[in-house]
């Protein structure tokens, strides 16, 4: 005996303002955030070129994918700039952000806090579900982030603590307030610092490649390459000469003029805007 459909049970209805089945449902997605975010030191046409980061590849993916299917092209701004802690994101960058009517808002910082050895680890994280809470209230979509794990840094490692209590909120915060994660931290990948520029702090740019694909990921969506987080071939040992000249290299180059600029109580951020700070199609 067959069993027949029940008839008192409604056929679901489509919504007609669904996007297509694989197509990302956001139009609008505005990058807030640190240097990071801005993108140093991805330059892939050169030097002197205009920086794009893991943030434009994501809204570069999510466009694309969405003018496959035969909608508009995903909108986008992006309002991070270098050297931010994370209260000028989050005071300055996150409101003028909803002011653009986003659904889709990534909120990434905490790493220039985390650098300063007295920094109030909880007191960030703080205000950080504080204005998350905020804008999930408004029925935007919020992208978080993890630090990275800096264990293989001479110098940086001793955040690494820091760093790990900072992660453990961000991950708490997404679960009560409903918000995605991108998670550089467990990404193995990263510990290689061929995916690291030469300041030993920010991402090359196939590291910011593998973290765009890392955010689709964590937005629920497919990634392009499923290689993005497979470590990359071993190279044979660096020399211990070599490698001294080139540490002594960067604590001149890098290491210095950072610890000058905090002595000073200046940023590299001093005096620049965003580089994307209007709504425009992703072409």
């Amino acid at each position: 005996m067959t069993s027949s459909p029940d008839a008192s049970r409604p056929t679901p209805t489509p919504d007609p303002a669904a996007p297509p089945a694989g197509a990302p449902r956001w139009t609008r997605y505005v990058a807030c955030g640190d240097s990071f975010t801005e993108g140093l030191w991805d330059a892939p046409a050169g030097p002197d070129a205009p920086l794009r980061g893991w943030a434009d590849l994501l809204a570069s993916h999510l466009s694309r994918r969405r003018t496959a299917a035969g909608l508009a092209p995903l909108e986008y701004a992006n309002l991070a700039v270098r050297g931010r802690l994370m209260r000028p994101i989050l005071t300055e960058q996150v409101p003028a952000a909803l002011a653009m009517e986003p659904d889709l808002v990534s909120i990434v910082g905490g790493g220039n806090d985390i650098l300063r050895p007295a920094v109030d680890v909880d007191g960030v994280a703080a205000d950080l579900e504080r204005t998350v809470a905020a804008v999930r209230a408004r029925g935007v979509d919020v992208l978080l982030s993890t630090g990275f794990d800096a264990r293989e840094s001479p110098l940086v490692r001793a955040t690494r603590m820091r760093a790990g209590v900072f992660n453990a909120h961000v991950w708490s915060i997404a679960r009560r307030q409903g918000a995605y994660v991108v998670d550089p931290w467990g990404m193995r990948s990263l510990l290689d610092w061929r995916l690291w520029s030469e300041d030993r702090i920010h991402l090359t740019t196939d590291g910011h490649a593998r973290v765009s694909q890392a955010a689709l990921v964590a937005l629920g969506l497919p990634p392009d390459r499923e290689d993005w987080d497979d470590p990359l071939a071993p190279l044979p040992p660096v020399p211990r000469m070599v490698q001294a000249r080139a540490d002594a290299r960067w604590l001149r180059e890098y290491a210095y003029p950072w610890a000058t600029r905090r002595l000073r109580r200046t940023s590299s951020g001093n005096l620049r805007v965003p580089k994307r700070p209007d709504l425009a199609p992703v072409e």
